[in-house]
């Protein structure tokens, strides 16, 4: 049996009718419908939507099938979470955007149907994104090490900037003195990055960019280096602890912490139709 696992978060109302649609049309194919047991739960609660005929998960890899597909509901931001359950299954990502135009969540709520027949037709390509893996001495991450946007460390006050350095294969490149640090893939070249003056770097490019958040030495600019690379960030400033944030989780570290980022040994495979580009994206 064809099987597709469905993630989501929080959505608004007004998409109800595209989700029952969504689940009704998988139903009338065929295919085995797996629900994240927390979206499962909000809509079976919040939006009253019968879901007998589906099951509950909270892994990707589970004692059920392992899906066709998997589909992120929502903005790139639920997509960017929905990476983590993902990790090294290799099993092939849509999102489908209940919001605004997403680089990540690329097909319209209207175009559903379309979606999973052109899969199961075989109509699509697959666009690998590399992941960022962030290691630290006390390991306070877990398997929450994982991001395809970006890794942030920034100062967790409002009174002062922070100081760090960074390294890049065990050799110097520099001391930022600065608000924090973003250290992004070429999928977050358009996310945060972006924000802070890094440059848009294309998917399938093979690098990482270091940009300084408010750099308060005039000579730092944003930086492309080579996804080989290891990069190992240490922090100086007034305060003891300081926030690092992979993706769209946040946490509180020490000073005395040495970061080190570098690539993951996997990626997250993106299904990508044939009118999706990424430069037809960025204009809109």
């Amino acid at each position: 049996m064809k099987s597709i696992a469905i993630f989501g978060k929080e959505l608004n109302h007004k998409f109800r009718d595209d989700i029952i649609f969504l689940l009704d049309y998988l139903k009338e194919l065929g295919i085995e419908i797996q629900i994240y047991r927390p979206f499962f739960k909000k809509l079976e609660e919040e939006f009253n939507i019968n879901l007998s005929h589906t099951i509950k998960f909270t892994k990707a890899k589970n004692k059920n099938k392992i899906p066709d597909l998997f589909i992120s509901i929502g903005g790139d931001g639920t997509f960017l979470d929905s990476t983590r359950l993902l990790r090294d299954t290799s099993i092939p990502i849509l999102g489908i955007n209940t919001g605004r135009l997403g680089f990540l969540a690329r097909v319209s709520s209207t175009d559903i149907k379309e979606a999973i027949d052109n899969f199961y037709s075989g109509n699509y390509e697959i666009e690998e994104r590399r992941l960022l893996a962030v290691e630290t001495k006390s390991d306070i991450l877990g398997e929450d090490n994982l991001a395809l946007n970006e890794i942030t460390l920034h100062k967790s006050d409002n009174a002062s900037m922070i100081v760090v350095h960074a390294y890049v294969n065990n050799e110097f490149l520099n001391s930022y003195w600065a608000d924090g640090l973003i250290v992004s893939t070429p999928t977050g070249s358009t996310a945060y990055s972006l924000s802070v003056g890094g440059p848009i770097v294309a998917p399938g490019s093979k690098n990482f960019i270091i940009s300084p958040i408010a750099p308060h030495n005039l000579s730092v600019r944003p930086m492309v280096i080579s996804d080989d690379s290891e990069i190992t960030l240490c922090i100086e400033g007034r305060t003891r602890v300081y926030m690092l944030s992979v993706d769209s989780k946040t946490y509180k570290i020490n000073y005395s912490e040495n970061i080190t980022i570098k690539k993951a040994p996997y990626r997250i495979n993106l299904i990508k139709f044939k009118d999706q580009t990424f430069f037809k994206t960025l204009r809109y």
